[in-house]
């Protein structure tokens, strides 16, 4: 029983990186039951044993990779700090997110809701948590600032998430990184101009 267990879990993993690797390299058009079994060299009727579809398959793999970048947000984001360096960090976190492939998949999959209601509220389900730990790190952040009473958290969470993945999307459609630079550039610009109103390293 163990034995099969482990072989189960072995086979799941192989196919979500075939399905992670397959979307992140052919796009979602291009990306069937049939690419992804190819890629990965099993029977692609694997894919509806384990995942009941492809689109399941696709979320799993995009889930895995997502869940490991969500700790590594937290791991990075979640020690005390001032402006200038959590500005410095979000631009290393970014990179880690194109070098990974995680932000090239999170497009292709939000690219490919527009058309698919059930896609979009899959896809708007899983930003909750997204939204949800990027308003602790700015209640976190902000508090004991002077502009603790004037941000909107949930709206400014929002507006950050939506900045990321808007940037994500352009990035995508035409390749050109220095987009997401001068972004970063401009955003440690402004954290040396702001830094002197904090009093000290959120924690």
């Amino acid at each position: 029983m163990l034995k099969a267990t482990a072989q189960g879990i072995a086979t799941r993993e192989r196919i979500l990186d075939a399905a992670f690797d397959t979307l992140r390299q052919d796009g979602f058009a291009n990306t069937s039951a049939r690419a992804v079994a190819r890629r990965g060299g099993f029977n692609q009727a694997l894919i509806f044993y384990h995942y009941g579809n492809l689109i399941g398959l696709l979320l799993a793999a995009m889930d895995r990779v997502g869940e490991q970048r969500r700790l590594r947000y937290e791991e990075v984001l979640g020690g005390p700090g001032n402006p200038i360096e959590f500005a410095s960090r979000a631009r290393l976190l970014y990179a880690e997110d194109v070098d990974s492939g995680h932000s090239t998949v999170v497009a292709e999959l939000f690219a490919a809701s527009s058309g698919n209601p059930e896609l979009r509220e899959q896809m708007l389900a899983r930003m909750k948590p997204w939204l949800e730990f990027t308003e602790r790190l700015l209640e976190r952040f902000l508090a004991g600032s002077p502009f603790a009473s004037l941000v909107d958290v949930r709206a400014a969470a929002g507006a950050v998430l939506s900045l990321y993945l808007g940037m994500d999307l352009l990035i995508h459609l035409d390749g050109d990184r220095s987009r997401a630079t001068a972004m970063f550039d401009a955003g440690e610009r402004l954290a040396a101009t702001v830094e002197p109103l904090f009093g000290g390293d959120p924690r």
